[in-house]
């Protein structure tokens, strides 16, 4: 029988001694190009957003502070100082050849093969330790049947398109992708939030950076004037990006609960894994956040971090790191937040292409299955949560979603094929060996550990 991880505290002492390796605190960035390719959708929305506010503080303040920029935009001063971080992910991502000879190979073989090819390396890795195929290991450990049940979660992946690059995505989002919701899907979705009423409590929206797509601000006020919840995936870095000035803002008055991306308190760790600058630029974002009432006492404006490990373990548990997280953050950085939640890394394309080439697969998977939890199982995400990709398709969970494993029903595949997310509950959960993912430890899943 598989064992079941008993003792998280290693986990807790590798992750701290890793962060308290400060290494560089300062932040070195080579001057970046001139100018940076931008989608056209994207650059679209930022110039209406630019007219807007143009126009919005030209009408508050009259003739006589027309050159006054308006209070309503905190720490506008502070993004003006820093340009856009695109450039700079770009001049990485090319000089990474081992990035480059994948997207060759995507090129030439495309996604689809990759995906393919990077689930027999998974089931081979699985096979040579012999475990059963999950679905096996859920019913031998006594797991509830993995159906659906009434959807809680609208999780809505809005574009790929990123102002960062990270080794850990497992969108494999960078400013080079493209795909991104339409409006018509956008307005698809919403509907389906005002016919799921009685089930449905919170829009989760994520990217890529969701804020640089042209739905973001539809899907969120429309999802607000529902009165649901609205979770924005922020890598905080978006917020301090040429056309962003006003977003803190924006998602203060929409009252959005803002959960974001920190794998480490130390600027050395974190730009090892996100890129140059990173830790630098994520600091000041939460510091705007906390300006404008986010993480503070009463304010109602909730600030969730994300950890996730920098090697071969799993994340600890999230009441062991998360009072040294709060100390280091205020501390250092006079930072504050609400809650740390702790995710495993899946073992999924840019990370999974990474423990290949270390030749460390078949260990992370012995790993994540010696660590397997039924009562993590139990709690898994997929059971109450529908995740919606950029074209529309209908997944289990954000995960199936980039690997293309779509419902198991073959009449209920996209936003179009169905007129409530209702008519899901009760459905099989379609499943696979990246699974273990989410179930090893204290489990893993968007809203933090599953146990």
């Amino acid at each position: 029988m598989l064992a079941i991880q008993r003792s998280p505290a290693v986990g807790v002492q590798k992750t701290a001694a890793s962060c308290r390796s400060r290494g560089a605190a300062g932040c070195s960035r080579r001057p970046p190009p001139a100018a940076a390719a931008v989608p056209a959708a994207v650059a679209a929305a930022i110039a209406r957003r630019r007219r807007a506010r143009h126009t919005a503080a030209a009408a508050a303040a009259g003739s006589e502070a027309r050159s006054t920029a308006p209070s309503s935009a905190p720490a506008e001063h502070a993004e003006a100082s820093l340009p856009s971080l695109i450039p700079h992910t770009l001049e990485q991502l090319e000089a990474d050849e081992e990035l480059q000879a994948l997207h060759a190979r995507v090129q030439q073989q495309g996604q689809a093969a990759l995906t393919r090819e990077e689930a027999k390396q998974r089931q081979r890795s699985l096979d040579a330790l012999g475990v059963q195929p999950f679905a096996q290991v859920l019913q031998a450990a006594g797991v509830s049947p993995l159906v659906r049940k009434p959807t809680a979660i609208f999780q809505l992946n809005i574009g790929l398109y990123c102002n960062q690059a990270c080794r850990h995505c497992h969108v494999e989002s960078s400013p080079k992708r493209t795909e991104m919701m339409s409006q018509e899907v956008a307005e698809r979705c919403v509907q389906l939030m005002e016919a799921s009423a009685s089930s449905i409590s919170t829009v989760d929206i994520t990217g890529g950076a969701p804020e640089l797509m042209p739905q973001f601000r539809y899907v969120v006020r429309e999802a607000r004037r529902l009165g649901l919840q609205v979770i924005d995936r922020c890598n905080l870095t978006v917020l301090l990006e040429p056309g962003q000035e006003d977003t803190v803002q924006f998602l203060a008055d929409h009252q959005v609960q803002v959960v974001a991306s920190l794998p480490c308190y130390s600027a050395e760790n974190v730009n090892k894994q996100r890129g140059g600058g990173v830790f630098e630029r994520s600091i000041r974002a939460l510091q705007m956040l906390n300006a404008a009432g986010y993480g503070q006492p009463a304010s109602g404006l909730q600030l969730d971090l994300v950890y996730n490990p920098g090697g071969v373990f799993l994340a600890p548990p999230q009441s062991k790191l998360e009072p040294a997280y709060k100390q280091e953050l205020w501390e250092h950085h006079g930072v504050t937040f609400n809650s740390l939640l702790c995710l495993n890394n899946m073992p999924i394309k840019r990370w999974a292409d990474q423990l290949v080439k270390e030749g460390k697969l078949e260990d992370y998977m012995r790993l994540l299955v010696d660590a397997f939890n039924p009562a993590a199982a139990e709690g898994l995400m997929c059971r109450d949560t529908i995740s919606v990709g950029w074209d529309g398709r209908l997944y289990d969970c954000d995960f199936n979603q980039q690997l293309e494993l779509g419902l198991p029903a073959a009449q209920h595949q996209t936003v179009f094929d169905i007129d409530s997310l209702e008519e899901l509950a009760g459905g099989r959960i379609a499943v696979g060996s990246h699974c273990f993912g989410c179930t090893a430890g204290a489990g893993s899943g968007c809203q933090g550990a599953t146990s």
